[in-house]
């Protein structure tokens, strides 16, 4: 079965867009075999867009840039495969990919014959350029079929950002994840709306099919094809990353496997984190708390007449996520530009006082044995950073 838990893996958009080459591909695969994340369960290297020549050939059929590419696809993919990983490509359901390069609208069963052909484990689809009269649901549902046509399996990672509410119908039509956004950028900002988007629509995600909140951003440090804005702090990579394994959203690496700090490496290998977006219920957490704060402005900037206080809103979250053992991970999520106590009453974990239960919590990062606690537990979090326990109910 593809998909039982979310895909894992590394694509080459946010890093390197157009700069894509075979020795890139080459070196990336050597570094998640060597480096442990193979290991950890990334399998799949995907490369993204701008991999074609600007037209097909005389035959219909997508041709690899020579220059980039000089022993044709199928070697690039025998040369994942002989690293024992999966091998992914992009393609597009418009006339066009985003970068300008033949798609496949008109085209889905001749480009999935050639992607089988060459070797591929697994299909971005893209949504540029898309007619203005075309149906987006007939168009995925023929690239689904025509996948499965080629029976090969092929993981079908469909991206059509949102549009006509896909969380509702993309599992119908044969898709093991889908893009409910548009393009993830590397900062704080960009991050945190696509969760606050996503965050309720989760309900629709699971086993055989995720709701794909876009590659991870962890590392890149404002370099790269995604590199807009501001740059990410460490403690904000660790809350993008524990989002997305609270989410159990696919885990796509996007930064540069090969330059990684010490800090990102281990968060992406991080065993205990990787366990809760990979566990085989997929179950999505529920919103225990969803509030705004109350932040104090800064005294030197407070105009006469104006509240010394302000309401940053939907920024402190904590969520429940159930685990196929019975257990459960509580998460503290403070988006919010000040420290803040996040509240947790446990009445709302359903774990009120009155039953004489406490909760036994562990700390995710750390290992640290909070003990057991009772009726509440209200940390304070430092400014775009979070908490993660492991938790049991015990008597």
């Amino acid at each position: 079965m593809l998909a039982k838990t979310a895909p894992m893996g590394w694509n080459s958009w946010n890093t390197f867009g157009a700069n894509i080459s075979e020795k890139l591909i080459f070196e990336m695969a050597d570094v998640m075999v060597n480096e442990g994340y193979k290991d950890a369960g990334y399998e799949y290297l995907v490369i993204d867009d701008c991999w074609s020549l600007r037209e097909r050939d005389e035959n219909g059929k997508l041709v690899a840039d020579p220059e980039k590419f000089p022993h044709g696809m199928k070697a690039v993919a025998d040369y994942v495969h002989s690293k024992g990983l999966k091998f992914g490509m992009y393609s597009c359901a418009g006339v066009r990919t985003c970068a300008g390069y033949p798609s496949s609208f008109d085209h889905e069963y001749v480009d999935a014959e050639t992607f089988a052909s060459w070797g591929v484990d697994f299909l971005k689809y893209d949504f540029c350029n898309f007619p203005e009269n075309g149906d987006c649901k007939m168009r995925y549902l023929t690239m689904s079929q025509a996948l499965k046509s080629t029976g090969r399996e092929i993981l079908f990672s469909a991206c059509n950002w949102g549009r006509e509410e896909p969380w509702f119908w993309m599992k119908s039509i044969g898709a093991h994840m889908y893009r409910s956004t548009g393009d993830i950028l590397d900062n704080f900002v960009s991050y945190a709306d696509i969760v606050r988007a996503q965050l309720d629509k989760f309900c629709c995600s699971g086993s055989a099919c995720y709701n794909d909140i876009d590659m991870l951003t962890v590392g890149m440090y404002g370099k790269g094809n995604s590199a807009i804005g501001s740059v990410s702090t460490d403690e904000e990579y660790r809350m993008e990353f524990a989002f997305w394994c609270m989410l159990s959203a696919p885990l796509m690496m996007g930064g540069d496997l090969r330059s990684l700090t010490p800090y990102c490496k281990n968060l992406l290998l991080n065993k205990n984190l990787i366990a809760i977006n990979q566990d085989e219920e997929s179950r999505p957490p529920y919103i225990v708390r969803k509030v705004g704060v109350s932040l104090q402005r800064d005294p030197e900037t407070v105009k006469d007449g104006e509240w010394p206080w302000y309401e940053e809103p939907d920024c402190a979250y904590t969520l429940l996520k159930f685990l196929s053992d019975g257990s459960f991970v509580l998460g503290y999520f403070n988006l919010c530009p000040k420290e803040a106590e996040i509240l947790c009453s446990f009445t709302d974990c359903g774990v009120p006082y009155g039953t004489g239960c406490g909760i036994e919590m562990t700390d995710v990062f750390t290992g640290e044995t909070l003990g057991v606690k009772r009726d509440y537990f209200n940390p304070k979090i430092p400014r775009h950073d979070c908490r993660l326990y492991h938790c049991r109910i015990v008597k």
